[in-house]
């Protein structure tokens, strides 16, 4: 059963302030997030958080536009369940791009089994973190500034963790607890170390320190591709609350 709007409306606002955007701006609803130093889609993207907020959407998405080129960036929407459906078909008549569309699930605490979820003392060093968390998922080290400023801003209570095998980090995951709900983020795991019940232990870790930190439900999203991840989740009674999807314009040579 689909979320009701009330309940996808905090998870949205859960996710802002879990993933903070260096400037924020407001056009009616729509939330416009800009990140110059780091080009994540979500820290980058127009968030429309009203159904019925329609008015002068053309006019809208061309200020939105010049704001994002000011900024060095593509403009690029993230469409919820929050979003107008007449914004998505203007999208859509005007040639823009569907993709990367992503799962957003959640589990009530008291249904994972988190008896045998190993204990993790969360990082506090947020450079070491990151450069571990990138060197796991493959990721380029000149966004290592950016995403450390990322890391940083965030205000509710963090979790860092880092799994080690032998002595080398093998998985990492960022749990954000902001009161009985903790959201999931950065989940990874070393290319040559998958399918090994990493991925599980460490998000079990991060929840077991959720629980002491008063959370009672969590969060996270995943993108629709990754069956093995969706299947994990599922696995754990992680269940699909709603799905985004973010729109681009075709770009022309």
């Amino acid at each position: 059963m689909p979320f009701a709007l009330t309940q996808v409306r905090q998870i949205e606002a859960l996710g802002f302030r879990a993933w903070p955007a260096s400037s924020v701006h407001y056009d009616g609803s729509w939330s416009i997030r800009i990140t110059p130093a780091h080009p994540a889609k979500r820290l980058n993207s127009v968030n429309p958080l009203d159904p019925g907020d329609t008015d002068n959407i053309e006019h809208r998405v061309a200020i939105a536009e010049e704001r994002f080129r000011a900024a060095g960036r593509d403009l690029i929407f993230r469409l919820s369940p929050l979003a107008p459906q007449k914004l998505g078909a203007y999208l859509e008549k005007c040639g823009w791009n569907r993709f990367d569309e992503s799962l957003v699930m959640v589990a009530d605490l008291a249904d994972i089994d988190l008896s045998n979820a190993i204990d993790l003392v969360p990082q506090t060093d947020i450079p070491r973190f990151v450069d571990r968390s990138m060197t796991i998922q493959g990721e380029a080290i000149e966004l290592k500034p950016g995403l450390i400023e990322v890391v940083s801003a965030i205000k509710p209570a963090k979790g860092l963790f880092i799994a080690e095998d032998a002595g080398i980090p093998v998985s990492t995951a960022i749990c954000v607890c902001d009161g009985v709900m903790a959201g999931l983020f950065g989940i990874g795991t070393a290319a040559n170390r998958r399918r090994r019940g990493l991925g599980c232990a460490i998000v079990k870790s991060a929840l077991q320190w959720a629980v002491t930190q008063g959370a009672r439900k969590a969060w996270l999203q995943v993108e629709a591709s990754n069956e093995p991840a969706i299947a994990l989740y599922q696995s754990m009674s992680f269940k699909e609350a709603y799905r985004y999807a973010y729109w681009r314009q075709p770009h022309h040579d």
